[in-house]
């Protein structure tokens, strides 16, 4: 089952407690889920796709010893054997003011919710919007 988007901005929580963009900090001296996605998505635009990130994001807490390619894959099939959240529930749209858009290949980049990008996503009807999830219930 693909549960990738296809053009489609996956735009910045109304609840979003920032009014621009920020960098997830590590907390601990440990990467957080927002760090790791952060790192993947703004190092590499267009990239990796929504399936990527989160099982790459999963797989990088883990602490595991390294695996073998044919390891790894059996590993994403078990981790997408069960509904896992989509990038709709991520920190990064969620608090720290990224829009998360998608390609028509169902590759991800990060748009800042200040940039005048971002405002011409959510206005120019090029790409389905979806609203990050709220924080907190309405």
């Amino acid at each position: 089952m693909d549960m990738n988007y296809y053009q489609t901005l996956i735009a910045v929580a109304d609840d979003s407690p920032v009014s621009k963009s920020e960098m997830p900090m590590d907390r601990g001296g440990k990467k957080t889920i927002a760090g790791l996605q952060f790192e993947m998505l703004a190092d590499n635009p267009y990239v990796y796709t929504q399936e990527d990130v989160l099982f790459n994001t999963w797989l990088q807490r883990q602490n595991m010893p390294t695996k073998s390619e044919s390891e790894i894959a059996k590993l994403r099939d078990e981790f997408f054997a069960k509904p896992q959240p989509c990038l709709r529930s991520s920190p990064l749209p969620k608090k720290y003011g990224w829009g998360v858009v998608f390609d028509e290949k169902g590759r991800a980049a990060l748009v800042p919710m200040e940039s005048k990008e971002y405002a011409k996503l959510l206005t120019g009807g090029r790409v389905k919007i979806l609203k990050a999830l709220r924080s907190s219930r309405a």
